[in-house]
């Protein structure tokens, strides 16, 4: 019981820091794997989808769950639940909810942009996102298309390597990788200062903190 409690005032903190919270820090997200970290900024132009990440990340949904599907020159795909417990087709899992579609012109398919995935036109005409799975672009040349269709909600900002080295990873039917690809995630709050200084990534005028 008392664990339960520790993590409900965990999870009460958390999303009070994302939503109510220092507005002169940002969450990051360590997403470590086989073949290095990779640290992903989420975007506030994308608040339900990033509420949504922090909280499957800081409730272990992700955690060793793995890539399930790598295709070279376009991009890497995780999050279902079913490749962590074995059961159901890898890609069809999901936490049993959809979120709606957050598109900005500005948020591009570049390379390490962090997109959620979908269900098709065909069935989901509203471009609905998984509530969990998400794909990251390796090659921006060949993902502009999705520009639009798919909602872009954060970026790798260190560790663009290891995409690459994922990506190149031997793969079998329907794209599956050969081995199990998993991953771990960790959440962690900084300066948005602090992050701009380690990874170089600019902050919208809008949403920097007057502070020093």
């Amino acid at each position: 019981m008392q664990k339960i409690i520790h993590r409900f005032i965990l999870m009460f903190g958390l999303v009070w820091l994302v939503q109510c919270g220092d507005k002169d820090k940002d969450a990051i997200v360590t997403v470590s794997t086989e073949f290095g970290d990779m640290v992903v900024v989420l975007y506030d132009e994308t608040p339900e989808h990033k509420k949504n990440f922090l909280k499957l990340v800081h409730e272990g949904f992700y955690d060793s769950t793995t890539f399930h599907r790598i295709i070279p020159n376009f991009m890497i795909q995780g999050g279902d639940p079913n490749t962590k417990t074995g059961q159901g087709h890898p890609g069809t899992g999901g936490p049993g909810y959809t979120l709606p579609a957050e598109f900005h012109s500005k948020l591009t398919h570049k390379k390490g942009a962090l997109s959620a995935a979908r269900q098709g036109d065909r069935v989901n005409p509203e471009r609905r996102s998984s509530g969990s799975q998400f794909y990251i672009v390796q090659d921006a040349m060949g993902c502009q298309h999705l520009n639009g269709q798919y909602t872009v909600f954060g970026e790798v900002v260190k560790g663009l390597e290891v995409i690459d080295e994922i990506a190149k990873q031997p793969r079998g039917v329907g794209d599956l990788p050969n081995q199990n690809i998993r991953m771990i995630m960790k959440v962690e709050f900084l300066k948005k200062k602090k992050i701009t200084e380690l990874y170089g990534f600019e902050y919208p005028e809008e949403s920097k903190s007057i502070k020093e």
